[in-house]
């Protein structure tokens, strides 16, 4: 007795875009609206613009690597939020910024920039041998 219902081609059919014929119909955000923009790109934007509101008053960090690490690599009893590295042969100094501790700290974007640039400056100035004060006057004030 026969089947009614035909056997099965062994190679897969074409894929049908979806019920509806639609298929996707595009992105959800384009690439220059923030939605697009990483946690991560965004914390790096928040860094560089510390930077550079720093490399105002001292050109000497024009010398000195930021870095962007989502944690600190060694496990401490307390975790940092910055780390810096002074400038040996072969390597120049290095500033670094962990995103992950200063994003839990953190509640909106604004206090997140504020953390931000408190940490880079303590950071340089403790690369710098000055105190936070002195290498910007605002700290502290926001």
């Amino acid at each position: 007795m026969d089947s009614p219902v035909p056997p099965r081609p062994s190679e897969p059919r074409p894929r049908h875009r979806d019920r509806h014929g639609r298929g996707m119909r595009g992105p959800v955000a384009p690439p220059q609206v923030p939605l697009s923009v990483s946690r991560a790109d965004t914390f790096r934007d928040l860094v560089q613009d510390s930077v550079e509101r720093l490399e105002r008053r001292w050109p000497q960090l024009a010398d000195v690597d930021f870095l962007v690490l989502d944690v600190p690599v060694a496990a401490e009893e307390t975790v940092p939020l910055g780390s810096s590295l002074s400038a040996t042969k072969g390597r120049p100094a290095q500033i670094v910024v962990y995103r992950r501790p200063v994003e839990i700290r953190t509640k909106s974007r604004d206090e997140r920039a504020l953390l931000v640039h408190e940490v880079v400056v303590e950071q340089v100035a403790e690369l710098l041998g000055l105190s936070p004060e002195s290498v910007d006057p605002r700290y502290g004030q926001d």
